[in-house]
């Protein structure tokens, strides 16, 4: 599963995109420099998501949208479209 599918499931699982994930883990307070576990365990505890699923929020909480190019175009299960993540919900990804 690509990176951006992580994100698109989150969304159909819990009807929140990427972004709005951000917004209230800023209000919640976790930041650029929060360790991943007490995002983890808010993610789990109040959406009931999955490790795997809260990872991939700890990674666009803490360090945005840019993903590594090594998944970028290759074809295979965990291939990305783009090195940047789209966060503003599946319905208006322009690389689909």
């Amino acid at each position: 599963m690509s990176f951006q599918a992580y994100l698109d499931n989150i969304e159909a699982k819990t009807g929140l995109t990427p972004r709005q994930f951000i917004e209230l883990a800023h209000e919640r307070g976790f930041e650029e420099h929060t360790k991943a576990t007490p995002i983890v365990a808010w993610l789990k505890e109040d959406y009931g998501l999955g490790q795997g699923h809260a990872m991939a929020l700890v990674h666009v909480i803490t360090k945005g949208p840019q993903i590594s190019t090594k998944h970028v175009g290759t074809g295979g299960t965990h291939s990305d479209a783009t090195e940047t993540l789209w966060l503003d919900g599946r319905a208006t990804n322009p690389n689909p």
